[in-house]
């Protein structure tokens, strides 16, 4: 948690000159919705006493995210009396909120996972609870899981796959893997070799890819880190603004560790002395920390396991409900059109297009109309013809593909079919009917909607019986379907039977906690009305 004193701002460039516009557009000295533009330096002051757990929140869902947060109060939490804060605010965040964001060191960041279907969040253990406290609430079908290979855990690790590529696969025991990259590496790298690494890169439970190690120590201390691999004092800002955080760098009284490096970050840039001086001490404290937790180990790498963890990484997967959630939150403080997060969760050149809609006014923003899937997927898919996998997610963070179809029919109204070849061997699952080559899957899709049913077929169009998945509402990605998989399904048999199946299933992942009873009885209610439609 980051005490508060007080934090100076530079100044904002004086924008009284803007022309007037219409609707929307500001007027004389305003911003986009009529705020005036902060023209004189703006000095905040804080509680002295108040500790605020500070967030850096960064990706297609900052907006909305820091509206959630910045309006959190701690009710329901132990920590009623410790506020979140957003701090090192992008200037777009800047524009669109009231009140100015301090450049001052954060406890916890917030970024898009790179397929943009969630967020990772890492910090300190007891900010981050804080912080997930609040996230979890969003919405019925959000997600959460903590990382076993958290950002900045430190690992003695063992090479199992070398020699192809551009890395090596790494044991870092109790069956983590990681991927070491040979660039990072002095020397040849082989199989069975052992080094000691950090997690650089954490990767979701959904990814297939391994967490990205590298075989040196650094630490944070929100606008700087300290590492082993770097020398003197260095800037990520270019130019005179780089240059001018090296030189002040020298007026701080905390002094860097020998052996360690010291470079800024870009949001140092707008931070004031105090503000630097908080970051150096907090990360010198933080390497003295590690440097303690790891003081035990040998000095050479042993057997694969963990050896320090001093932060917490989770993940949380947004699922189509928790997406217009967000919509929601921007909403109140941008113009957001119907399904804004659903659309650029789907495809990174969507952006662009949904920035433009909005700018110049997209009907339906107040959140009323229809999320407008007939023009999201004529322009970027999926549309008939279209090859596409089905991403079969699981409530332990798992996502497993389910095999690839074409796209044989599409509507307007958020509807797909998608066709299957399936391979001779064994039974369908829950129907015992056996599998044989030439047998076909037709699965029908439809956006938003609880449950989809597949419909599996001989070589000479006999039918062997329909199986109804119960699942979080499906989202319709220009390559995968996407949705969780809630376990209780529902089947009907060649003979006409009906039967709702894998209930048990659904109570073991409530009594895990994997599930919450809300989600639960949703599930439980979803396979009744299927029952019962399919019954008649």
């Amino acid at each position: 948690m980051y005490e508060r004193r007080f934090a100076f701002r530079h100044p904002v460039e004086d924008r009284s000159a803007v022309p007037t516009g219409d609707g929307d557009r500001p007027g004389p000295g305003h911003g986009r919705f009529g705020r005036p533009y902060r023209s004189e330096p703006t000095r905040i002051h804080y509680d002295t006493t108040m500790t605020r757990t500070t967030v850096r929140v960064r990706g297609i869902y900052t907006t909305a995210l820091t509206k959630l947060l910045e309006e959190s109060d701690g009710s329901g939490t132990e920590s009623e009396d410790e506020p979140i804060e957003v701090v090192q605010a992008s200037d777009p965040i800047e524009e669109r909120f009231d009140d100015p964001f301090a450049a001052v060191p954060a406890d916890i960041r917030i970024e898009t996972t790179r397929d943009r279907q969630g967020i990772e969040v890492s910090g300190a253990p007891d900010d981050l609870e804080r912080v997930l406290a609040e996230l979890e609430g969003l919405a019925i079908d959000t997600f959460r899981w903590d990382d076993g290979t958290p950002r900045g855990a430190v690992f003695d690790a063992e090479v199992l796959e070398a020699g192809g590529g551009s890395g090596a696969v790494v044991d870092l025991g109790d069956g983590r893997r990681g991927y070491l990259k040979y660039d990072d590496v002095d020397g040849y790298v082989g199989e069975g070799d052992r080094y000691r690494v950090q997690v650089d890169e954490p990767t979701p439970p959904w990814d297939g890819d391994e967490p990205r190690v590298r075989p040196t120590l650094a630490v944070g201390g929100g606008l700087c880190t300290l590492s082993r691999d770097r020398t003197g004092v260095s800037a990520a800002a270019s130019g005179e603004a780089g240059t001018e955080l090296v030189g002040m760098t020298d007026l701080l009284s905390t002094s860097i560790p020998e052996g360690w490096g010291l470079r800024w970050k870009r949001a140092a840039t707008d931070a004031d002395l105090e503000a630097m001086e908080t970051a150096v001490e907090r990360a010198v404290d933080r390497a003295e920390d590690l440097e303690a937790a790891i003081g035990d180990a040998p000095d050479e790498p042993g057997e694969p396991g963990r050896i320090a963890a001093p932060r917490r990484t989770a993940w949380c997967w947004f699922g189509r409900e928790s997406r217009f959630a967000l919509d929601d939150h921007r909403r109140a403080v941008e113009t957001t059109m119907p399904g804004h997060h659903r659309i650029k969760a789907a495809d990174r050149a969507a952006s662009a297009a949904v920035d433009f809609a909005e700018a110049v006014g997209a009907s339906g923003a107040d959140g009323e109309a229809a999320f407008p899937f007939d023009a999201v997927s004529r322009q970027f898919g999926p549309t008939t013809g279209d090859r596409l996998e089905i991403g079969h997610g699981k409530p332990d963070g798992r996502r497993i593909s389910l095999g690839y179809g074409e796209v044989t029919e599409w509507d307007a109204d958020g509807s797909i079919t998608l066709e299957r070849s399936m391979r001779g061997g064994g039974t369908y699952d829950a129907l015992g009917t056996p599998k044989e080559e030439g047998d076909v899957a037709i699965t029908k899709f439809r956006e938003g909607r609880w449950w989809y049913p597949t419909t599996y077929k001989s070589a000479d169009g006999e039918t062997k019986g329909t199986y109804v998945n119960v699942c979080t509402p499906v989202e319709l990605f220009p390559d995968a379907v996407r949705y969780v998989d809630l376990y209780v399904d529902v089947i009907r048999t060649p003979d006409g039977a009906v039967e709702i199946v894998d209930a048990d299933e659904l109570e073991a992942a409530v009594d895990e906690g994997l599930v919450s009873e809300e989600l639960a009885e949703k599930a439980r209610n979803v396979a009744e009305a299927v029952e019962r439609a399919l019954s008649k």
